[in-house]
This record gives structure tokens, C-alpha cells and sequence, in this order.
């Protein structure tokens, strides 16, 4: 029969750190609770004792996400909390409202819950850097793998915004404005900024510099002094909801979509498929993404899989608002 030291010796740390995880009692990393765990599953170490000792403390997972009243970042919520569900664990669900200091506080909170794993959507994942040195498994959603978090699940932003881009200038359009949410709040915001500043010039045109705007500024949107200024046949928006802002922002201006000015967006989401005409836009697998977040944590959190990059692809939505000039 496998003892307590057995235990800790396969799991490379004290007696006294294997004890604590084992009765659930006291100060344990992460790392190392899944290391014990582990080794006194496969040792068969008492494990209706261990069970015992978590009795009444169900896992969960933290899970970051800039909005919950972006139809994207919703999606993905359920379908998360729906795989997890499945999976015996609970979700504790955080934003940072698009802002890096609540980014930071919601993740702190996040973790003295003793999460399982976590998924996070940040402001800038090049940028972050981890409150602690020892993480619980981590993944991305939204944002490119970095030295620090090398498991995510993305879709190619720069790509997707030189096909957009290129969808307008093949419509004849060669004054695009692109109208974004701050990129010091999405980087995938940035991405696609940067996407389109590719196309235009491999097409030889000038790219406008980018109206940045709070995310949630989109129904009080005012573009009249970028309109003067640019005097852009057509915009892109940073997503669907800011695509939308542009279009009431064109209205109030006496301009009509697409007979005065063109305007796209990305994520697809369902809002942009009911107005008339149909919103142009790039369509994120918002759904798959979720899917596969959670799959993947669960994998590295449970079966000591390796962190890995998974790409999901998308694809163009052409509806009505981009007009051939």
C-alpha cells in the first residue's frame, strides 16, 4: 500500500506539502496540488480520504472576458460554462470593462479563488505580466499565444482585416476610414488595424490613421470632423457594435448606407444580420473559440496535456452595406 511519503516523493515536494494537499488543508500552489494529486491517483494513495477532504468544494474555473454585453464575448461565455458544466466544474465569470487596471484587479480575484485554470480575454497580452510566478493552466481566448501563456485559441485578426480591406477597395473604394475601439484596450483591435493598413498599401493606397474610441462610446459616435476631414467612401469598424455606431453616426450626419458611405464590420454577430440591408462583416467563430478554450484548459488542467496554439479559422460575410462605386 502506498504511503504518504510514496506519495510526495513522485510528486517531487515535502511530506508536509503532500499533507496539506491530501486533507485540503493549508497554503498550496497550484502546481504543486496538481502534482500531488496526480501522483496519488496513480500510486492509489487513500483517494476516498482525498475525496473526502474536497467534499463540499466544487472546482472552478476563472474566466475573464472584456464585456458580457458584447454578443461575441456572451457566446462564449455559455458555451463555456456549458462545457464546464459537463466536466463537474463551476465558472466564475470576471470583465475588465476594457480597462488594464480592472483587468488586473479581476484577475486577482480571480485567482484567490483557487481556480482549477483560467481563461482570459486581455486589453494586451504582449503586454501583461502575471501577478504570480506560479499560474494555474492558463489560456488564452482572443489573443496570440506569448512567452508567458503559450496555450490559446485565436482567429488570424491581420488576415481577416486585409480580406475586409480588400473586399472594399475591389468595390472601387480607396478612402477607407477605419473607426476602432482604443488599442490600448484590444489588441485585437490593433491587429485589425494593422491588417488593414497592409491591404491598402500593397494596393498602393494611403491608409487614413484609425479613429480610436472607447468601446462603449458607440451609440453616442460622433464622426463629423473625421468625415470633413477624411472624406472616406467607406469605414470599417473595429467590430459589428462599433460598425453599427458608424452607421447611426452616418445618419445623424444626413449620409445614407452604402448609397453615400460604405461600412463593414468584424465578428458576425446576429444584430448585423437584421438590420436592412445586411451588415458586411467578417464573421468570428465565436462559438467554436469558446468550445475550444474550454476543451483546452481541461485538457492541461486534468491531463497534464501541453500547452498549445489552436487557430480557428473565419470567413466573410458580404452583405449589403459595401457598395460598388
Amino acid at each position: 500500500m502506498a504511503t504518504l511519503e510514496d506519495v510526495a516523493k513522485r510528486a517531487g515536494c515535502s511530506v508536509a506539502t503532500a499533507s496539506r494537499v491530501l486533507t485540503d488543508k493549508g497554503a498550496v500552489s497550484d502546481s504543486a496540488r496538481r502534482r500531488v494529486a496526480k501522483a496519488a491517483a496513480e500510486l492509489g494513495y487513500r483517494a476516498s480520504v482525498m475525496a473526502a477532504g474536497r467534499a463540499g468544494r466544487r472546482p472552478v474555473i476563472g474566466l475573464l472576458i472584456p464585456s458580457i454585453t458584447n454578443p461575441v464575448f456572451a457566446t462564449s461565455v455559455s458555451i463555456i460554462q456549458n462545457r464546464m458544466l459537463v466536466a463537474g466544474h463551476g465558472v466564475l465569470i470576471a470583465q475588465s470593462n476594457y480597462d488594464p487596471a480592472q483587468e488586473a484587479n479581476a484577475i486577482a480575484a480571480l485567482l484567490n479563488e483557487r481556480p482549477t485554470g483560467l481563461i482570459l480575454t486581455l486589453c494586451d497580452a504582449a503586454r501583461y505580466k502575471p501577478p504570480i510566478a506560479d499560474m494555474p493552466p492558463t489560456v488564452l481566448m482572443h489573443n496570440r499565444p506569448t512567452a508567458d501563456f503559450t496555450a490559446a485559441v485565436t482567429t488570424d485578426n491581420f488576415a481577416a482585416s486585409r480580406m475586409i480591406t480588400r473586399h472594399m477597395i475591389a468595390h472601387g473604394h480607396s478612402r477607407i476610414l477605419f473607426v476602432s475601439g482604443s488599442f490600448a484596450a484590444s489588441d485585437r483591435a490593433r491587429h485589425r488595424y494593422e491588417g488593414h493598413v497592409e491591404a491598402m498599401k500593397q494596393a498602393g493606397l494611403e491608409p487614413i490613421p484609425a479613429v480610436e474610441i472607447g468601446f462603449t462610446e458607440y451609440d453616442r459616435l460622433d464622426l463629423g470632423e473625421a468625415l470633413r476631414l477624411t472624406r472616406p467612401t467607406a469605414i470599417i469598424g473595429s467590430n459589428d457594435i462599433l460598425a453599427l455606431g458608424v452607421i447611426g453616426a452616418l445618419k445623424r450626419e444626413g449620409l445614407s448606407v452604402p448609397g453615400d458611405v460604405s461600412v463593414a464590420g468584424f465578428d458576425g454577430i446576429s444584430i448585423g444580420r437584421l438590420i436592412d440591408p445586411v451588415l458586411t462583416t467578417i464573421e468570428m467563430p465565436d462559438v467554436s473559440m469558446g468550445a475550444a478554450a474550454a476543451s483546452l484548459l481541461l485538457d492541461i488542467a486534468e491531463n497534464d496535456a501541453p500547452a498549445r496554439h489552436l487557430d480557428v479559422p473565419f470567413t466573410m460575410r458580404a452583405g449589403g452595406t459595401v457598395r460598388a462605386i
